[in-house]
């Protein structure tokens, strides 16, 4: 097993990363920031990056489409943005929300959006329209993350201990993530109490349970063989979860101050990170040659 490498970093951000996202062939990295901007990295080495403006607040949430040709943004600003990723940058933008857009997330045919609130809502659109379809819950607290899981029928949202489609108990204090395991049966959480969680969705059994950063943990990732999970923290460290051993592989050192947000590429050969030092970096997994 090789240790994961630092393979870019990328600095264009004013403030803040919030988000990250690769594009399916992992040839454009997606991020946004509370610098209201939302940036498209290309991966080929010299190639330029975009600059997006559009959002008037923080960029809170970014995801491609499952084709790559479009890509959606949510914002303090309370709307959702959905760009084509060249070099012209055009957007629709639609108010999808009546607070801060918390998630943003295509489902698997690309023909809808999930977007999710702090007014407490969890909402689907017609992609290529931006037709609202329906409302998925009323929910008591704030809604953190809407993820889709791979079946399309699981829609998650994390509030303090509520979730949409489940309710999960002794989730303690607030969770700031959620993440769908690859085969849908299960969920992490990561939580403000420095925590992450792995829960059954059927059962509702709490399967993992690591305390292994010194604050709160702000994003987390599965690597798509379901086998390593890569959290954020701001400990300022990235740390990857050997999940079938339950133990931890890694500690990764690269940001200067808390690491927000965390995302594997499509394939798992790479991972990006974003901090509250305005820098985006991308790493080479290396450790999951064998799967």
């Amino acid at each position: 097993q090789e240790d994961p490498s630092l393979e870019r970093h990328f600095k264009g951000h004013r403030d803040a990363v919030t988000s990250v996202d690769f594009s399916l062939n992992t040839k454009q990295l997606a991020s946004g920031s509370t610098d209201s901007c939302l940036m498209v990295w290309n991966m080929k080495p010299q190639s330029r990056a975009y600059r997006f403006t559009g959002h008037k607040d923080a960029v809170t949430c970014v995801h491609f489409s499952p084709s790559g040709h479009l890509l959606a943004s949510g914002s303090r600003d309370k709307t959702v943005r959905i760009w084509v990723p060249n070099v012209k940058g055009e957007s629709t933008a639609f108010r999808a929300h009546t607070a801060t857009v918390r998630s943003v997330h295509f489902c698997s045919d690309g023909q809808s959006l999930v977007t999710a609130s702090d007014d407490k809502t969890v909402k689907v659109w017609s992609t290529h329209r931006q037709k609202f379809l329906f409302s998925l819950s009323q929910h008591i607290n704030w809604v953190r993350c809407a993820n889709v899981s791979c079946t399309g029928r699981l829609h998650v949202s994390s509030g303090p201990g509520k979730t949409y489609g489940m309710w999960l108990p002794c989730l303690s204090s607030f969770v700031t993530y959620v993440d769908f395991h690859p085969s849908g049966t299960c969920i992490a959480a990561a939580g403000m109490d420095n925590t992450v969680k792995v829960w059954d969705v059927r059962t509702h059994r709490l399967l993992q349970h690591y305390q292994l950063h010194s604050a709160a943990v702000n994003a987390l990732s599965f690597h798509p063989s379901g086998n390593y999970l890569i959290t954020a923290s701001s400990d300022s460290t990235l740390k990857i979860l050997d999940l079938m051993e339950g133990r931890l592989l890694y500690t990764l050192h690269g940001h200067q101050g808390p690491a927000t947000t965390v995302a594997f590429s499509r394939t798992g050969e790479y991972f990006a990170s974003g901090g509250s030092d305005e820098q985006v970096m991308v790493w080479k997994s290396n450790f999951d040659i064998a799967d």
